[in-house]
């Protein structure tokens, strides 16, 4: 099965950036789903970014778009987070997670996800 380690976390001023890795080992979907979900204290698991590993093509949470950037290296199988204009409602925890199959209007649904790392904490002040 796939497996995910997620690293880059940190504190951070607000309006700075940050990039988060999410690096993928095992079984690895040519065709697949990885999503970035953040959860922060007393809120449910929401999905932030996804990119379908098909095609590259990207979604976001309208409360990310345009500061936030999904990409992949597929060299280096690893799944980025490009983090910029951080706020603190940006705090939480970070997961990264996959899945087979295309990203549709599943991507934002944890509950649609089998594979997950251990999460990466994220603190803007």
């Amino acid at each position: 099965h796939v497996q995910l380690v997620e690293s880059g976390g940190g504190s951070v001023q607000a309006g700075g950036s940050l990039r988060l890795s999410c690096a993928t080992s095992g079984y690895t979907y040519s065709r697949g789903c990885m999503v970035w979900f953040r959860q922060a204290p007393g809120k449910e698991r929401e999905g932030v970014a996804a990119i379908y590993t098909g095609s590259d093509y990207t979604y976001y949470a309208v409360s990310v778009k345009g500061r936030f950037t999904i990409s992949r290296d597929n060299a280096k199988n690893t799944v980025y987070l490009q983090m910029n204009s951080l706020s603190p409602e940006d705090t939480a925890m970070y997961y990264c997670a996959a899945a087979p199959g295309l990203c549709g209007g599943r991507w934002s649904r944890a509950s649609e996800f089998f594979s997950w790392g251990q999460g990466t904490q994220v603190t803007v002040s």
